[in-house]
């Protein structure tokens, strides 16, 4: 009797958190069709960093790539977490919101673009506090107009999870897709204990740090939209999906009176339960819909 060798799904699945920025934004695009626009042989660098005895990377951390993804035009933007923490600097920035901007000139063309963020970033790069900033408000105004026309997903996967101003740009995109591993806050854990004391937020408590900013957790209380499995197959089809919805009817961001009243309920004399603040949040109406 001839014997048929099963092989597991952990050995089958090829994990999306070990890829690079790189590799992460082509593994989501149709073979053959992508192209990378202002790549590492252009050489356009922050000019800053050197200034301050840092040695600067030639694309800054951010790679754009366009090409068809489910056979529609789209455009991937990620942030290469191993470079200064995949935080925004003047360029960076500029390359995101130049190609966003792109897209949005494209689908008002008649060809509708979708952007897909892939935000493993700490935010503002802290030697180009001024400049990240400003580029940061930019990159928010150029997906509002971008979301509009076509979705803009972002993905979380991890290891470094997406905080500070670049949060904001994953809480106005369509739609957010997340794994467990991944983390998604305004303040990291360092930042709110320095700020506030280990009282407040333990940030050796990891735990504790990802019951409050964990993919889970963020999509169990309507913050996010899917919670996917660290896998590059999973989280393309995820993408794909979203692209074939198309823009919400209403977008997370635009549901002010809700979050409103959410937060006005909270019982804040005491510890807040992460778990309890889920099944409250996660039972009422919310996230993109």
């Amino acid at each position: 009797m001839s014997q048929t060798n099963i092989i597991p799904d952990f050995v089958m699945r090829r994990s999306f958190i070990e890829l690079n920025g790189r590799a992460r934004a082509q593994s989501l695009f149709d073979e053959g069709t992508w192209k990378e626009l202002v790549g590492p042989f252009d050489r356009i660098e922050s000019p800053w960093l050197p200034m301050q005895g840092i040695a600067p990377q030639s694309d800054d951390g951010c790679i754009v790539i366009k090409g068809k993804i489910g056979g529609s035009a789209a455009v991937a933007i990620a942030f290469e977490g191993a470079f200064q923490g995949g935080s925004v600097g003047e360029v960076s920035g500029a390359k995101m919101t130049a190609a966003l901007d792109l897209a949005t000139k494209d689908s008002e063309s008649g060809r509708p673009t979708a952007a897909v963020l892939l935000l493993e970033t700490g935010g503002v790069r802290l030697q180009e506090a001024n400049l990240g900033l400003a580029a940061v408000a930019e990159v928010i105004s150029s997906i509002l107009a971008l979301r509009q026309h076509a979705p803009v997903i972002t993905i979380i996967a991890g290891t470094v999870g997406c905080f500070g101003g670049m949060s904001l740009a994953a809480g106005v995109s369509s739609y957010t897709i997340m794994t467990r591993e991944a983390r998604l806050g305004l303040n990291g854990p360092e930042v709110i204990e320095q700020e506030s004391g280990i009282d407040e937020f333990d940030a050796s408590d990891r735990a504790l740090i990802w019951a409050i900013h964990g993919g889970e957790q963020r999509v169990g209380m309507g913050l996010a939209d899917t919670l996917v499995e660290d896998d590059s197959e999973k989280i393309a089809a995820a993408v794909r999906s979203y692209i074939r919805a198309g823009v919400p009817i209403e977008h997370r961001s635009r549901q002010v009176k809700l979050y409103r009243d959410r937060i006005a309920a909270l019982d804040t004399s005491q510890q807040i339960d992460p778990a309890t603040l889920r099944h409250q949040w996660g039972n009422s109406t919310g996230g993109a819909r």
